[in-house]
């Protein structure tokens, strides 16, 4: 990670502890309590392992979930590998995805139950969703964040995953409010 992108996480870090939740007045540092709590709930159902050195990886909805960042923020199941080899993202270039993104809170406090929380993976005629592959200085990138290309760095453009994402590494318009999700993403390439 180059030194700008780590200033720039940093200073949303910093942003983001500074304010107090109004959800019953719950401080930060007692949101983040909560949400490793509702992830460890969450993942202590999956298998946790650390990505393969081959890069070869299991797939399908019984694969575990692997742990793409050191601190334990960001995990990914792969439920289709794609092709790497041969359709690997390249620098700049255009990827759509299409998502779902379903609230770990709501799944530890409400029994279970496991609704969507966004996205626009159901419904087509909602506006498409990119980003430009390592490059943040464009909109779309700095928008989503790395966390989202993460796969990508490991898998084929035509890749499917699931992917547990920590508040301080989801949307930079979100981080305050100390929601984890999980994700179910597929990618696509641009046809230019």
């Amino acid at each position: 990670m180059n030194t700008k992108k780590i200033l720039f996480v940093l200073g949303i870090m910093v942003a983001a502890m500074s304010f107090v939740s109004c959800d019953k007045n719950r401080s930060y540092a007692e949101l983040l309590s909560d949400e490793r709590q509702a992830c460890n709930a969450f993942l202590c159902n999956f298998r946790l392992e650390e990505v393969p050195a081959d890069s070869v990886f299991e797939v399908g909805a019984d694969a575990p979930f692997y742990k793409l960042d050191p601190d334990g923020n960001v995990y990914m199941q792969v439920l289709r590998a794609g092709d790497f080899k041969n359709n690997k993202a390249r620098t700049s270039q255009t990827i759509y995805f299409r998502y779902t993104r379903y609230n770990i809170n709501d799944w530890y406090t409400k029994d279970k139950f496991w609704s969507p929380a966004g996205g626009n993976a159901d419904d087509m005629s909602t506006a498409t969703t990119s980003f430009q592959f390592n490059d943040f200085t464009r909109q779309g990138s700095a928008e989503w964040g790395l966390v989202i290309q993460m796969p990508l760095n490991y898998l084929g453009i035509d890749c499917e995953v699931n992917l547990i994402v920590k508040s301080q590494y989801g949307r930079t318009d979100e981080i305050s409010y100390v929601v984890p999700f999980m994700y179910h993403l597929r990618y696509f390439p641009s046809k230019v």
